[in-house]
């Protein structure tokens, strides 16, 4: 790559950095998210109507405006820990970007015929899933304008990484025990590799997920944009159901 190549592409990277920094603190990228108003218990509200909200609005679209052209409609992957909000991410960041949102997972099970990744890991094993997951990856890599939240696991096969590296690759690193409370909280009936019958779910689950980051942690790092979430806050939409989602992003 010329060393102009790579004075825009970090010039790009960091771009984005600032972009995911300043996206969770927009009032209105919860209402992108669902439509519905949410109820944020650890930081001040802001109604939609507020002067600092408005700003916040503004200057999310004025830098999404300057950063949709340097990407050059290349794909991003958002990697990392299961439930560390990469749906969430994603479908924020692409509606601030104009790009499509996809799951790997959903996209998977669409091609499988609608049937779970829960169903595809009880029915055919981890490996068939895996593969599918790969050629789910070959096909979006191959695809632009798109913001793609990818499976926890995908980073561990190296063929993978082929495909995400035609785009720009982002790893959402969270906290054990903040991902081991939402998982405790929503549960695991659609997580197969974190499924237990019996047990304190939190406990069971810290464990499990600290037993797979060990192997996946040096996968994550490879990522062109690492984003440490150093606190989360738990978000709660008006009908009652929960997600998590960072207020306070600290870049490395």
């Amino acid at each position: 790559m010329l060393d102009e190549d790579v004075a825009q592409r970090t010039a790009t990277l960091r771009q984005l950095h600032y972009f995911l920094q300043i996206m969770p603190s927009s009032a209105n990228t919860h209402t992108m998210l669902h439509g519905k108003k949410m109820i944020n218990y650890d930081t001040p509200r802001r109604e939609s109507g507020d002067l600092y909200a408005f700003f916040d609005e503004r200057l999310l679209k004025k830098k999404a405006k300057e950063l949709a052209p340097c990407l050059s409609s290349c794909c991003i992957f958002l990697t990392g820990m299961m439930g560390c909000g990469k749906t969430t991410v994603g479908k924020v960041l692409s509606e601030a970007l104009g790009y499509a949102f996809v799951d790997s997972d959903t996209y998977v099970e669409q091609a499988a015929g609608e049937i779970s990744v829960a169903q595809i890991f009880q029915q055919y094993g981890e490996s068939v899933f895996r593969d599918n997951e790969s050629k789910a990856l070959q096909e979006l890599s191959s695809k632009s304008q798109q913001v793609v939240a990818t499976g926890g696991g995908a980073v561990v096969h190296p063929i993978n990484w082929e495909y995400m590296r035609k785009g720009i690759t982002v790893f959402l690193d969270v906290p054990l025990d903040a991902l081991a409370r939402r998982i405790a909280a929503v549960g695991t009936d659609s997580r197969p590799l974190l499924d237990f019958d019996s047990g304190d779910p939190y406990t069971k689950a810290l464990m499990r997920l600290s037993t797979l980051l060990e192997k996946r942690v040096e996968k994550y790092s490879r990522a062109n944009v690492t984003v440490s979430l150093s606190s989360m806050c738990s978000i709660y939409m008006l009908n009652g159901s929960f997600i998590s989602l960072s207020l306070n992003l600290l870049f490395d």
